[in-house]
């Protein structure tokens, strides 16, 4: 049997936990720090403080039923969100209510523009950059499924979307995108969102799981391999930033609340 490749990639950057801050008053809600956001969880001061500098922030959409049930959920398949998934996207809109966005975007799928509308976000521009990866002949299935059919263990970072065949039940019929191509979208976007950031303005980025960690490597300019290391629950906060020269993680995968 051959064996699997292994990627070891070297990354410049630290992801910093959020700091738990004991239930106090509101108004004892800790100050902006340079480098770190902090995440506050008494119930009048749920939020995600801005840091003095410009930060793009991600937020994948709340929970759809083939989110909750693992199934893979592209550009073909527009999955509302669940009652859940809504109550998610409400305590994300709370937990960045602290934030004056410059600029808000989102995946033209409904379930990303549901999110940041509930959330509170009303003038948000659509981008297809930010649509999710085009799984193809993948889509709607689950990984365990998708490895039943190979007979082996599927990740979709190593192998893509067109390890099976052009199905018309699933995607649409297309053979998906390859992860270059969804990386290339990423890149596409961070420079878009940079223009904004350089102006010192913050940046709202409203998508998808597979989506947003491709764009976390497209960020930090690393192998969008590394995207499988980065785990993104639904209606997760991420914090991207900079420090010292380079463009930094600064939150991964915090909750909407603490």
């Amino acid at each position: 049997m051959a064996r699997r490749r292994q990627l070891v990639v070297v990354v410049p950057f630290v992801v910093v936990p959020p700091v738990a801050v004991a239930a106090a008053p509101a108004a004892s809600c800790p100050p902006a720090m340079p480098a770190m956001s902090w995440l506050v969880g008494d119930p009048r001061c749920m939020a995600i403080v801005p840091t003095s500098a410009p930060q793009l922030v991600l937020l994948r959409h709340g929970e759809t039923e083939w989110s909750r049930t693992g199934k893979h959920t592209g550009r073909t398949s527009d999955v509302p969100l669940t009652q859940a998934g809504e109550e998610q996207a409400r305590l994300a809109g709370r937990a960045l209510a602290d934030f004056r966005f410059a600029a808000v975007y989102s995946s033209p799928l409904e379930r990303a523009r549901r999110t940041a509308e509930i959330g509170g976000w009303t003038d948000v521009v659509v981008d297809d950059d930010l649509g999710e990866w085009d799984y193809g002949p993948v889509d709607g299935r689950t990984s365990a499924e998708i490895g039943e059919i190979l007979g082996r263990e599927f990740v979709i970072f190593e192998d893509g979307v067109r390890v099976l065949p052009p199905d018309p039940e699933h995607g649409a019929g297309g053979k998906g995108e390859l992860l270059e191509d969804v990386y290339e979208r990423a890149r596409r976007f961070v420079a878009r969102a940079e223009e904004t950031l350089r102006d010192g303005g913050d940046v709202l980025a409203v998508a998808h799981g597979h989506l947003l960690r491709v764009l976390a490597t497209a960020w930090i300019d690393a192998d969008p391999r590394l995207g499988a290391r980065l785990e993104l629950g639904t209606a997760a906060i991420c914090l991207l930033g900079h420090g010292h020269g380079l463009r930094t993680v600064e939150g991964w995968n915090l909750p909407p609340t603490s």
